[in-house]
């Protein structure tokens, strides 16, 4: 039962290591790039010279998604009623209208088989109105309906799965008003991904309904050095827990990618036990807007705490993973005991950046990010915002910003060029 994952919704993006398809084909970069005098900073560290582009095409994943999914709260214990007061949930509680519109049914929709005719049957115990007039009511609260499918014979949990039915199975999801499609990986055959994925995403354009098309192949074939024209978001690692190792698990992976104009993370940001705090899911949630990942809640949105609800709700971060230049952030600096001092940044746009100061050690440190390393000329003055106290802790700093960190917390920054707020006045 989902009550024996978590009673109260604690913390809740499910982040996951998905890479929204805004941009450009995978291209390793190093981890560490080190500066050349000769080159404009920025091109060295965050190269942004092909993002933009959109190769898939079908005008989604401008920025990264943003919703909720039922897998890590639920499970299969899944059914209308929970989906219609989610959808409640997020237009009462204020997620929808900061961009959390998806609502995502996963695994365990349907029923064990198929019908006679071939076609997929909703589980008549856990849906009996039918998948079209669930998204009927879901569109009525202005938000959008995902449902799930697996390219392999069967899913995960042994429904069906939709390979060589990639069209019946589009066409029947469009008719019933489909808006996101996760595809996942089990029971596959052994068929390369890269075969088995294409069909999906031409069935889904051919029905002329515009679907996101989010692809769960768990990282296993480096979907970012192909998945770019196949789908909208991709995944690059396998499923995320509420641990503090699990949380950083899929990192490296998206670390070794510079892929993406707009999002690109992991799986979810899940809340069952309560075995993270609130300071590791905050800084959960700051990496991964830094990141520019998918935003996808994992928990029971109708029972949230303040604490997770406080998180969920930053309108300052959540702009940062929505920010329209759609540039991944990154890891450019670490030192300190087994480099866990470490300092993130990227670029947004305005002529501002994010800055994050990571402490995953076990005790509080000072940690200082040097303008030299996030790519900034060295005598230039920023102002330096605290997107989680909502202030200005500087109008006027000059090369370098550092706090004290508490241990597996994470401080976030934006800087801006001072000479543009004198600009401005």
């Amino acid at each position: 039962m989902a009550a024996d994952y978590v009673k109260a919704c604690r913390l809740t993006v499910i982040l996951y290591v998905y890479v929204t398809a805004v941009a450009v084909s995978g291209r390793l970069l190093p981890l560490h790039p080190y500066l050349n005098g000769q080159e404009k900073p920025i091109a060295k560290i965050y190269d942004i010279s092909k993002y933009g582009i959109l190769q898939l095409g079908n005008g989604l994943a401008t920025t990264p998604q943003m919703g909720w999914n039922s897998w890590n709260f639920f499970r299969c214990d899944i059914n209308e009623v929970v989906i219609k007061e989610t959808a409640d949930a997020l237009i009462t509680a204020g997620l929808a209208k900061l961009g959390y519109n998806y609502v995502n049914i996963d695994d365990c929709w349907s029923e064990p088989t198929r019908n006679s005719e071939g076609k997929m049957v909703p589980d008549s115990k856990a849906f009996p109105s039918g998948i079209k007039a669930l998204a009927d009511y879901v569109h009525s609260k202005g938000l959008k309906l995902g449902i799930y499918s697996d390219a392999g014979l069967f899913t995960c949990q042994v429904r069906p799965g939709s390979l060589k039915h990639e069209y019946d199975d589009a066409t029947l999801f469009a008719s019933w008003g489909i808006d996101y499609l996760k595809y996942d990986n089990c029971f596959n055959l052994g068929i390369e991904p890269e075969e088995r994925y294409p069909p999906m995403r031409d069935a889904l354009n051919a029905t002329g309904r515009t679907i996101f098309y989010s692809l769960c192949e768990w990282g296993v074939n480096d979907p970012a050095l192909w998945a770019g024209k196949i789908g909208n978001s991709w995944r690059t690692a396998d499923d995320i827990e509420d641990t503090w190792e699990r949380f950083g698990t899929p990192i490296p992976l998206l670390l070794a990618f510079n892929m993406t104009a707009i999002a690109d993370i992991n799986d979810k940001w899940a809340a069952y036990a309560g075995l993270v705090d609130g300071t590791e899911y905050r800084a959960h949630f700051s990496i991964w807007a830094l990141m520019k990942a998918p935003l996808l809640v994992g928990c029971d949105v109708r029972n949230m705490t303040a604490e997770t609800y406080e998180i969920l709700t930053n309108e300052e971060v959540i702009a940062v993973d929505q920010d329209p230049l759609g540039v991944q952030g990154r890891k450019i600096h670490t030192y300190g005991p087994d480099g866990c001092y470490q300092v993130w940044a990227g670029p947004l746009t305005g002529q501002r950046y994010v800055v994050a100061l990571w402490n995953q050690c076990s005790k509080p440190a000072t940690i200082t990010a040097e303008w030299a390393a996030i790519g900034l000329e060295s005598s230039a003055s920023y102002s330096v915002r605290d997107l989680w106290k909502h202030e200005f802790i500087s109008l006027n700093s000059k090369t370098s910003v550092s706090a004290q960190v508490d241990a597996h917390a994470c401080e976030m920054y934006i800087l801006a060029p001072v000479t543009l707020i004198h600009a401005a006045a």
